[in-house]
């Protein structure tokens, strides 16, 4: 028996073998091609382990530094991946989109948000009929009808969850509340019971969704696999259970069980769902992230601080006791909100989004073929001295006058795909801006807490904050 195994190790060997000569064949090959500079990292992991322990915005920076500033090659997530960089790759990203360019999923994306949807079909077919929606039912005429309820839930939640401590959490409590927030405007769910069965699986689906597609029950991937169907099947109940009732509420969901599919047919339930999960993860994670993030520098900075509560009180006063906030109070936010998008610069909550090139395009000296992956990023523009003078700095004067210049700040995208949820994850987070400061002092208890980007940004501690109620 012992005579097979050196045979039976050349054959478990083999496969392995082929893979790196051809990995190796086509690197070599690719060399030929006026591809952007770059490295493709180990065979399957790519850049993988670079990225998880450097962090994005490290990652990007010393690429564009020993590569080039404009845009280089890498591979992420099991593909190949082209990154452009810089004010004019965000520019030719933004103004090509449905020219030279698609969006784009990578698969363990797709895998987790759309399980059902072939891998090798355009993106578009799986959200071309509620792209439109999306935009008509996010845009601000439509959303300023929804701060009296923003403004009476963060009252609500401030009272219950914040007041009764002189210390707490705060990220925790900030995830809690715009994930109700997401499930009170858009599902119309209040019933703490089945938020919790929504919301429990979210964070490991989350983490799932920029991960090494390796589907294993240990990995972060398998994980996120598991937790997406379990997010799924409570959201089909939802939707099958409001299906069912037949009665209209003013939430978009009623909304778009009114929509109708080019065949003049209702929409599939598992069309809706799909839907759902992906506005979920953009309007809840996002939203709380850049929320966390606002009551973080709030707390760094007291002379910040100070001058926010100054423009708040003054809008607090002009209002009657108990008198819910209006879009004309939000209008008057001016300071809050550049203190906001200061927030966003320094750490975007969004890493950025894949697109698919279309046709051969030629930037900066070189050529990104038909049918390549590619990655535009903020930061490779929000902490760049290029564009932010001492990037590091936290300084909401940045944004006073004209503010900064065009395709450098873009926590949210731009062009014909800027970000449909913007106006939303702005009037959620001043509304409790609103209402935080203009009840307690906040002072970090651990002082030196940092910032850390994995998915999405979050304090390294959890936001552990004094209080101290007005």
């Amino acid at each position: 028996m012992d005579i097979f195994i050196p045979y039976l190790f050349f054959f478990l060997l083999l496969p392995f073998s082929i893979y790196l000569i051809l990995f190796f064949h086509k690197e070599a090959s690719d060399d030929t091609k006026n591809l952007p500079p770059g490295t493709k990292g180990w065979p399957v992991l790519g850049e993988n382990i670079d990225l998880g322990l450097l962090g994005l915005s490290k990652f990007i920076r010393d690429r564009m530094e020993k590569y080039s500033p404009d845009v280089f090659q890498t591979s992420l997530l099991g593909d190949k991946v082209v990154v452009f960089c810089g004010a004019q790759g965000n520019k030719m990203i933004f103004n090509n989109d449905g020219k030279l360019v698609i969006p784009w999923l990578p698969f363990s994306l797709r895998k987790i948000v759309l399980p059902d949807f072939d891998v090798n079909s355009p993106y578009e077919d799986a959200i071309g009929l509620f792209r439109n929606f999306q935009y008509d039912i996010l845009k601000p005429e439509a959303l300023r009808q929804y701060i009296p309820v923003m403004d009476a839930l963060a009252r609500t939640h401030l009272r219950d969850c914040w007041k009764p401590h002189p210390s707490v959490k705060a990220q925790p409590l900030i995830n809690n509340y715009t994930f109700e927030l997401a499930c009170r405007l858009f599902l119309n769910v209040t019933d703490p019971e089945r938020l919790q069965k929504i919301s429990r699986p979210f964070a490991p689906m989350r983490n799932g969704l920029m991960s090494l597609p390796i589907d294993l029950p240990w990995t972060a991937y398998g994980r996120g696999i598991k937790a997406g169907k379990m997010v799924r099947a409570e959201l089909t109940k939802i939707v099958e259970a409001r299906r069912e009732e037949g009665r209209e509420k003013r939430d978009l969901l009623s909304m778009i069980l009114e929509l109708k599919d080019e065949e003049g047919k209702c929409v599939s339930v598992n069309k809706i769902t799909n839907f759902f999960v992906g506005l979920m993860v953009a309007s809840y994670d996002s939203t709380a992230s850049a929320m966390t993030s606002v009551v973080f520098f709030l707390a760094e900075y007291p002379h910040v601080y100070e001058e926010l509560l100054k423009e708040q009180m003054a809008i607090a006063k002009s209002k009657a006791p108990g008198e819910n906030l209006t879009w004309e109070d939000i209008e008057k936010m001016k300071y809050s909100w550049n203190v906001v998008r200061e927030a966003l610069r320094l750490v975007p909550t969004a890493p950025g989004t894949f697109k698919e090139a279309m046709a051969d395009i030629s930037f900066a000296g070189f050529t990104i073929p038909k049918g390549m992956k590619t990655f535009w990023t903020p930061h490779s523009t929000h902490n760049n001295p290029e564009y932010f003078p001492e990037p590091e700095k936290f300084d909401p004067s940045r944004f006073e006058g004209s503010g900064p210049a065009p395709y450098t700040f873009v926590p949210f995208g731009g062009g014909a795909r800027i970000c449909p949820g913007r106006t939303y994850a702005k009037l959620a987070i001043l509304v409790m801006v609103h209402n935080l400061v203009t009840k307690f002092r906040i002072e970090k208890a651990i002082p030196h807490e940092k910032m850390v980007v994995e998915v999405m940004a979050a304090p390294s501690h959890g936001l552990l904050l004094h209080l101290d109620p007005h």
